[in-house]
């Protein structure tokens, strides 16, 4: 939200403030914004992160899912803060590909990842991401980003403007392609440089569970309630709740949950229609965005609806999620042999649900 700023003029006259009145009559500007070595008083600002936008509709902070063309059906990007569901596609090709897009974008902005799933470990996933097609500007920023951060500054001192020396040092943020969503390569892998630059966050459900646990009664499953505190744990710990205030600057937390819902989360929502646990996914969620919507974090998660035998458990899913995307595999289906979708393997995505935070 832009701070408002006044004009000098007075409450009853209608010329300027003169800054000539001033004891030193130096000038008839003044500087806003914060002071050197203060803080800002004045509002609170739209911060200027790596790899974000704001919305054109309403100032919300965008980051990119890692497809264009889906960032345009959303509204210009995944306002931060929310939860964009993807209903996984039959044979569950598809979806993954749109979760390694976004995990991949954010390797690319370096965003800090967060990666859970109860099936792949998180670092085998960070390993099959797509490279990015990346333009001779992009290369070329890159490399100059990673070499101002190789290179030690040489210790010459810069003759400025005496009004600017007092102004607090900018430190170098870090290496980012300053371009707003890329298109990748599902026939490369991402460079190891990139991967072994960025920070992440695994959580591998089989190795949070011990046999000899003793599983105390809960609303929710095991598996979900250590993932919430790992999410927790991460946001607080790192400042991405503003609680703490960073030194560094302001990055954005990515939270990529795999296959949530499925038995392998100890959920048996797929198995039956009248489940034991119908709530705890539900209730999953209702913590989770709690969570989204005091920091600066933006989460998708695939579930596998189409197994899910309680339809009502689906739409309170649905309910609970600001976006859903159902994807339609044309795999075993008459349109696989309709001459209208030969160039076509999905069905292009049917945004079932779409919400902006108010």
């Amino acid at each position: 939200m832009a701070a408002v700023e006044t004009c000098g003029i007075g409450a009853g006259g209608t010329g300027f403030m003169a800054a000539a009145t001033s004891k030193n009559n130096v000038t008839g500007f003044q500087r806003k914004g914060p002071r050197a070595g203060g803080t800002d008083s004045s509002g609170s600002r739209l911060v200027s992160i790596a790899g974000t936008r704001p919305s054109v509709r309403n100032g919300q902070l965008l980051v990119s899912t890692g497809l264009p063309a889906l960032d345009q059906l959303l509204g210009g990007g995944l306002a931060v803060g929310t939860v964009l569901l993807i209903e996984e596609d039959k044979y569950n090709i598809y979806s993954p590909l749109l979760f390694k897009y976004f995990l991949a974008e954010g390797i690319i902005s370096r965003h800090t990842l967060l990666v859970a799933s109860a099936k792949e470990d998180p670092a085998d996933i960070l390993q099959e991401l797509p490279a990015p097609f990346l333009d001779d500007n992009c290369k070329k920023e890159f490399d100059e980003d990673t070499c101002n951060h190789k290179t030690p500054e040489p210790n010459i001192e810069m003759k400025i403007a005496w009004r600017y020396q007092l102004l607090p040092k900018m430190e170098a943020g870090p290496v980012s392609s300053s371009r707003f969503g890329h298109y990748y390569d599902v026939s490369k892998r991402i460079p190891q440089e990139l991967l072994e630059a960025s920070k992440w966050h695994g959580f591998f459900l089989p190795e949070k569970l011990s046999l000899s646990l003793k599983v105390e009664h809960c609303s929710l499953t095991h598996g979900y309630l250590k993932l919430l505190n790992f999410i927790q744990s991460i946001i607080y710990e790192e400042g991405f709740d503003g609680s703490n205030p960073q030194k560094k600057q302001k990055n954005i937390l990515r939270i990529g949950i795999q296959n949530l819902g499925s038995p392998l989360w100890g959920d048996d929502i797929c198995c039956t229609e009248n489940c034991n646990n119908s709530h705890s996914l539900t209730k999953f969620l209702y913590v989770l965005r709690g969570l989204l919507r005091t920091s600066l974090s933006a989460c998708v998660i695939t579930v596998p609806s189409h197994l899910i035998q309680n339809k009502a458990v689906i739409a309170r899913v649905t309910n609970l999620s600001d976006t859903v995307v159902g994807l339609e595999s044309f795999i075993g289906s008459e349109k696989e042999t309709n001459p209208l979708y030969k160039d076509y393997h999905v069905l292009p995505w049917k945004p079932l649900k779409t919400e902006q935070l108010i």
